[in-house]
């Protein structure tokens, strides 16, 4: 196989990898669920035992507002986290994060996590207990019942609250409620029991969501759904695969049950926020995630073991609650510092995690030095291109050698006329006497493919990259290029409108680069004298352009640093080895051969 059909299969292959991986990356966007378009509410809502069960006939916005009533509310301020607590339920139910704006307008509204039941999406969190022995399913509190503020005012990192509540049959229950300088609350559930006689309950904590995310990504690369760690043992479950489960006989709905016997932490993740029921780690737990059709809503549980409390005695539970942005060091910190194992997991690394965990590290740790995400990503390509050379350099060599019997292959081809089987045995001889592998050009390819698809994954799911500008007019590289070629760049006075699936075609300055650096790659050597291989390559840099016109611009801007830095590499080689790549004199080549074309086509 001669260098230029090598060549050919290569660009066939990535071509038709990066069309199959645009086809799924952006799919048709689907409809947003209308969670008011339920049509019941059925005996199912009961969530845990000790839980009211509701029946009605009445409709979900009817049952929404009476779940909405008026409660008092605790306010919730800190650096990072703004919003309030109700009363009913003791839920966090009002949360924004005050570092994370919705668009790269620093004037636009900051990113509301948790929302209170009765508003659309719906997603908040609430802690109860479940009557087990000596006390009666009424006499715990659920995630409706109305607690009284026993202290405190406002909860920040440095004040807490604690609310109480008297069932009047002997117990006083309360829950303390802490948050510290990022994410991360604690609430802290006892049982006084000033009863003559024992009781036993177990205590809860869960996570509601009312429907799918009406912002879901559907983005194979990202996982978005359930993610729960048990005992060292990753699962992540998409939303769809939470309605498909089996009913659970115990349970009365579609749900999953796992025993935790020493650690883990069970709740949602989306793009980049997360919220997370973390249990004490050296204790047993149940993880639950659940379904209620009737009310599309989704739910996580962390469920502790059986408490016994004697006559006379209290007794405490503690569990933490993550309700934050997917911050890689503040996330670390809680591995690393606070106990919960295996929370790094909970960024979606995917199935090149040993090659995620690492490029991200590494670009972050540059990102500190440098200061600037995008030199940082071009730092990065420099690192993984030296990483490469010897691979690359063995590749360029060959090629050069490979060139240096261009002339001998050009014989070959003569003397077998129309005989494949003896150009292509001739070919291996050849080959073989001057020690050449026609193979060894692959290996860099091989190689870059899946560093590439690892960099697309963390550019894609950080949130380290999300907002974060390079020069000039690239303000977000996480997103396409906004330039467009349809404004000139923004030369003329207008913005480009939404062009929906024409999109494709308003370009930006940093796609146009990366075709002209494409191009430019291939100008190091002679363009192939098969017609269909020429048409081949002449096209293949411009359907890349436009193929990753719309992918985030730091994936973009790595593809070409890569290109340029192989362009010098591959020059350098092939000229300490003999080779004199005439790049100006292929570019004119490619020219004369354009006119003569279009000459011939004429006549």
């Amino acid at each position: 196989m001669d260098d230029q059909n090598k060549n050919l299969i290569l660009a066939t292959v990535l071509s038709f990898a990066v069309i199959m991986a645009w086809t799924v990356l952006f799919p048709p966007e689907d409809q947003p669920i209308d969670i008011a378009a339920e049509a019941t509410v059925s005996a199912d809502v009961s969530a845990l035992p000790g839980t009211t069960t509701t029946t009605s006939t009445a409709t979900a916005p009817a049952e929404a507002e009476v779940a909405a009533a008026p409660a008092p509310r605790i306010q919730i301020r800190t650096a990072d986290l703004e919003g309030s607590l109700s009363l009913r339920g003791g839920r966090i139910d009002d949360l924004s994060l005050t570092q994370y704006h919705e668009t790269i307008d620093p004037d636009s509204e900051i990113v509301q996590l948790l929302r209170p039941e009765g508003e659309a999406g719906a997603y908040y969190t609430a802690f109860g207990w479940a009557a087990s022995e000596g006390i009666d399913a009424a006499n715990v509190p659920t995630p409706d019942t109305v607690w009284t503020l026993e202290s405190g005012d406002v909860l920040t990192d440095q004040t807490p609250v604690t609310l109480s509540w008297d069932n009047g049959a002997g117990q006083v229950f309360r829950t303390e409620i802490s948050v510290d300088d990022e994410f991360m609350f604690s609430f802290a559930q006892s049982i006084e029991n000033n009863a003559d006689t024992a009781i036993s309950a177990r205590p809860y904590g869960l996570i509601r969501r009312h429907g799918i995310p009406a912002d879901l990504k559907k983005f194979f690369i990202l996982h978005e759904g359930l993610v729960r760690m048990t005992d060292g043992a990753l699962e992540e479950t998409d939303y769809k695969d939470i309605q498909d489960y089996d009913i659970d006989p115990k349970e009365g709905v579609p749900a999953e049950r796992l025993e935790a016997s020493e650690s883990g932490w069970v709740g949602f993740t989306d793009h980049y926020w997360m919220t997370t029921l973390i249990p004490t780690q050296d204790a047993p737990f149940r993880s639950t995630s659940k379904y209620y059709e009737s009310r599309d809503l989704f739910q996580a549980e962390a469920v502790m073991p059986v408490a016994s409390i004697a006559a006379g005695q209290t007794y405490t539970n503690t569990t933490r609650f993550f309700a934050g942005a997917k911050e890689w060091e503040t996330i670390k910190h809680y591995e690393d510092e606070e106990g919960v194992g295996g929370f790094l997991d909970s960024i979606d690394w995917g199935m090149f995690f040993f090659l995620t965990k690492p490029i991200f590290w590494l670009l972050h740790t540059l990102h500190g030095l440098i200061g600037n995400m995008g030199w940082a990503i071009i730092a990065l390509t420099v690192i993984l291109k030296a990483i490469v050379l010897p691979l690359a350099y063995k590749s360029y060599v060959s090629m050069a050698r490979m060139k240096e019997l261009q002339p001998e292959m050009e014989k070959l081809k003569e003397q077998s006329g129309d005989d494949r089987q003896a150009l292509q045995q001739g070919m291996m001889k050849l080959y073989k006497e001057n020690k050449v592998s026609p193979a060894s050009g692959c290996l860099p390819m091989l190689l870059q493919i899946p560093i590439f698809f690892s960099l697309y994954k963390v550019i894609f799911v950080t949130i380290e990259l999300r907002h974060t500008a390079w020069i000039g007019w690239i303000n977000d590289l996480s997103a396409p290029d906004p330039s467009s070629i349809f404004n000139l760049f923004g030369l003329l006075p207008f913005a480009v409108p939404d062009l929906g699936p024409l999109q494709l075609l308003s370009l930006g300055i940093l796609p146009i680069f990366l075709g002209v650096s494409m191009w430019l790659q291939q100008r190091l050597n002679p363009a192939p004298t098969d017609p269909t291989q020429q048409m081949i390559f002449a096209w293949m840099p411009w359907v890349f352009m436009f193929m990753l016109g719309n992918f985030a611009s730091g994936l973009v801007l790595y593809w070409i640093a890569n290109n340029v830095i192989t362009f010098t590499q591959q020059y350098l080689i092939m000229r300490s080895h003999g080779a004199k790549p005439d790049v100006f004199g292929n570019i004119k080549s490619s020219m004369r051969r354009k006119k003569k074309t279009a000459a011939e086509d004429d006549k």
